[in-house]
């Protein structure tokens, strides 16, 4: 179970590091749908996810050490990936292949906020039972 807890503590360095090495390439990469409508779509959707899974990823760690996950330290997480957005934004317009734009960095804190409502329910509120007892056995 300790390389679990090491494992989940690392994560999202190397997700942070994935982000940030995507960001400093073309978009397509790694994959080009084969229309171009479709393919823009998908990637722009992605904005959704893409740092709610960080925020998901921070909480994980976070739930490893000995101390309690707090309400204060689940807001920690949130606006940490919140920055971390904005710092990839401001990454990508270094770049002439990349666009920066303040819609993606709304996509970017709708998917963590979607994220910390379900997490701060389930940890907090007494909602989402059983996401609260997953939750729960990462702590344990």
């Amino acid at each position: 179970m300790k390389i679990i807890k090491w494992i989940l503590r690392v994560l999202p360095f190397v997700y942070m590091t994935a982000i940030f090495i995507m960001s400093s390439l073309p978009s397509d990469q790694f994959v080009k749908l084969p229309d171009s409508e479709i393919d823009h779509n998908i990637k722009e959707s992605l904005h959704l996810i893409e740092f709610a899974i960080l925020y998901v990823l921070l909480v994980l760690a976070m739930l490893t050490r000995r101390g309690a996950f707090t309400p204060a330290l689940n807001v920690a997480c949130a606006v940490f990936s919140a920055l971390y957005g904005i710092s990839d934004e401001f990454h990508q317009s270094f770049y002439a292949y990349r666009s920066a734009s303040w819609f993606d960095l709304v996509k970017d804190f709708t998917g963590i906020s979607v994220c910390f409502y379900f997490v701060r329910g389930a940890l907090f509120k007494g909602k989402f039972a059983r996401l609260g007892r997953a939750l729960g056995r990462v702590n344990g």
